[in-house]
């Protein structure tokens, strides 16, 4: 776990090494894998700002909103389309909640204006990198420029999602060494996020859970977690009714919290430092007994 260091979010001041920070999904999109996105009501707004009151009365310290379905094969979404779904629910929420704001996309374009709309923190799910593999200097200079937080996740491009019993995943990624991998791109992300204008107190690491990735390599890095120390930055997992739990437990995602907490206490006794998940009022919980066993333990009884 970081210590010693304050982020501020909006409003909010994180104290990293303190406790667990806990990030909210909200999906502004009709085909979320875990069936609960806004457009889905019939006023999405109305419902993005219900969604992000309940999230804050229920311990969340901020809210992740995604345009795009990042489930294995999901279709790609146009950028003004993405922009269009997700800057009046951000201006909303801004607008009606106290809570501070990330917006989970990848795009400059929609990162921008999300950012002039109230977020407070950009959520990349490619991190750094194109859907191809390159770097995205729109990005980051847009980030680096506005003087955000972000979120660098890995996710390399994968091909041949297939849907089995428990959802959409990779049967197979070519990855020599996923953890060796993983961390590679991970610390070739932050060295490029510090040459574009982007300081490392303003970098949070991310493994990828559930993105490019098979369900035995994800299962792999949950077993590694406290490996993301390495980064020298504060760390988040986003592992939420993904399917690599699915393939242990089955079970649609949504009953597939109980294992969620599982991993959620593992992640924060290996050290990481925020949670991106669906079921706040479960998972802070969890955090807090976790944070209570791990963050006050000493050496003396």
């Amino acid at each position: 776990m970081t210590t010693d260091r304050t982020l501020q979010v909006g409003d909010l001041e994180i104290a990293w090494g303190s406790r667990t920070y806990i990030l909210a999904i909200l999906n502004a999109t009709s085909d979320s894998f875990s069936g609960d996105g806004v457009y889905l009501a019939g006023d999405a707004e109305a419902a993005a700002v219900a969604r992000a009151r309940q999230a804050l009365e229920e311990g969340a310290d901020l809210v992740d909103i995604g345009g795009v379905p990042a489930f294995p094969g999901a279709a790609p979404v146009p950028w003004q389309e993405e922009l269009d779904r997700v800057v009046p629910i951000v201006r909303a929420i801004a607008r009606e909640v106290p809570i501070a704001i990330s917006v989970d996309t990848y795009q400059a374009r929609v990162a921008e204006a999300s950012l002039d709309a109230g977020a407070h923190l950009i959520n990349s799910c490619w991190g750094l990198r194109t859907t191809e593999g390159g770097w995205n200097a729109d990005l980051a200079k847009v980030v680096a420029e506005r003087g955000a937080p972000l979120i660098l996740t890995n996710h390399p491009p994968a091909q041949g999602a297939v849907v089995g019993p428990n959802g959409p995943y990779f049967p197979h990624v070519p990855l020599d060494d996923v953890l060796a991998d993983v961390t590679a791109d991970l610390h070739a992300q932050i060295a490029y996020a510090q040459d574009m204008g982007i300081p490392a107190e303003r970098l949070i690491a991310d493994y990828g859970l559930g993105m490019g990735k098979t369900p035995q390599q994800n299962l792999l890095l949950c077993q590694y977690l406290e490996r993301m120390r390495e980064f020298g930055i504060p760390t988040l997992l986003s592992h939420s009714r993904k399917n690599f739990i699915g393939e242990i437990v089955g079970g649609v995602p949504t009953e597939r919290d109980p294992a969620t907490l599982a991993v959620t206490a593992l992640g924060i006794q290996a050290g990481v430092d925020m949670i991106r998940i669906h079921n706040v009022a479960a998972n802070k919980q969890a955090a807090r007994i976790s944070d209570a066993l791990v963050r006050t333990r000493t050496t003396t009884a």
